[in-house]
């Protein structure tokens, strides 16, 4: 089964120019999610430094934190995202984020492993905390490259940990996932559910021990504050269009996939596995739409400058909704007005039956919720694939 999140991507278009376009929300709507933002809770102003901030769920979580007044310093080697024109430029996704808010973000092209460069932007900018994206994320190709995604997803994260800790920068909310929690022993998995026990995939593990050596850093030294965000399976788009999920290459998720074959990229959906104990056979997952999914990185900044947090915690950012692969495609073709061809082939390697989260606990501490339903997820991937049927090109 095809699942999970990756990637981001738009053309430079004004946002104004999508306030009449036929297939966009009804205007109410739009001025409800615009005023959102005015709606939360506004802390002081940050700099916040975002690892991966050209990719999928970073260029949306960037269009939030400027929303609020934060500044944003971003670090990508666009493995996962598409690079501008030159190296000096900013990837394409973060240029629609600056037409969209009007605000600057400051871009760096680099690596995390490369330590030298990574020191000089914490100090010329003065970060004040953390969002770690930056990581290799495919479910099926980690299985097939375990070296590569172990290599850059930890040494990599170490790397970054080692640089706060220098500078003296010991906020960070880490991207992680909910892989950790392997083959779920009950439903829907809270932040109790034990981790690494049952990993299936070498990007489970990888997101695992990046959570224990975080955890530990935060025994070892108090002055460590982190959250862990275990977040299930990012879909949807900015409501304008502008901004989205652009794989590179063939893509490894499901909802990508299948809106590449509804713009007529692809030939049809390969649906892996079809006799899994589910109520139709095919694999449930928990998708959240990336707004609600960067509003909750939000709230989390908001919880790690309260005077009494401490240590490293964990929450689950999810909807606690399953939603079958047969399910997701009938709901995409109802979302742009076509049958999306599929067939049923074999299961994947280091796939589950089954993934639900309980987000009761980031409901309570966060005070986020996620809002948005399946069928705002797929009118908005639909919107954003229709208007850029070939991504940043």
């Amino acid at each position: 089964m095809l699942v999970g999140g990756g990637g981001a991507g738009g053309r430079s278009l004004a946002a104004s120019q999508f306030s009449g376009l036929a297939g966009s929300r009804p205007e109410e709507t739009i001025r409800k999610r615009q005023n959102e933002a005015g709606s939360r809770r506004m802390g002081k102003p940050r700099v916040v430094l975002v690892t991966g901030g050209a990719g999928f769920v970073g260029s949306h979580t960037i269009l939030e934190l400027q929303k609020v007044g934060h500044t944003v310093v971003v670090v990508d080697n666009c493995v996962n995202a598409t690079a501008g024109e030159t190296q000096a430029a900013l990837p394409l996704a973060l240029q629609r984020v600056e037409k969209i808010t009007d605000k600057k973000v400051h871009f760096y092209m680099l690596s995390l492993l490369d330590r030298c460069a990574l020191i000089k932007v914490f100090r010329k900018h003065k970060v004040d905390v953390v969002i770690h994206f930056a990581a290799l994320k495919a479910v099926g190709e980690s299985v097939e490259k375990p070296l590569a995604y172990y290599a850059n997803n930890v040494t990599g994260t170490i790397n970054l940990l080692e640089v706060m800790s220098e500078v003296g920068v010991k906020r960070l909310v880490y991207s992680s996932s909910a892989t950790v929690y392997g083959v779920p022993q009950y439903l829907p998995t809270d932040e109790e559910h034990p981790t690494g026990v049952g990993v299936t995939n070498p990007y489970g593990q990888t997101k695992y021990v990046c959570e224990q050596i975080m955890k530990d850093l935060a025994v070892a030294d108090k002055d460590w504050k982190v959250i862990l965000l275990r977040y299930f399976n990012p879909v949807g788009a900015h409501e304008t269009g502008m901004i989205g999920e652009d794989p590179n290459g063939i893509p490894n998720n499901l909802v990508p996939y299948i809106a590449q074959v509804a713009v007529g990229k692809r030939e049809c959906v390969s649906v892996f596995g079809g006799d899994y104990n589910t109520p139709d056979g095919t694999g449930v997952r928990d998708y959240i739409h990336v707004v609600d999914l960067a509003l909750g990185h939000e709230a989390a900044l908001g919880k790690i400058f309260e005077e009494s947090f401490r240590g490293a915690k964990a929450y689950n950012l999810g909807t606690g909704k399953g939603v079958s692969v047969l399910e997701m495609i009938k709901a995409f073709g109802k979302a742009c007005g076509k049958e999306i061809p599929y067939k049923v082939v074999g299961r994947r390697e280091g796939d589950v039956p089954t993934m639900v989260a309980s987000c009761a606990l980031a409901e309570k501490e966060l005070g986020w919720k996620a809002t948005r339903n399946l069928d705002e997820m797929c009118e908005d991937t639909w919107r954003w694939q229709s208007q850029n049927p070939d991504g940043y090109v």
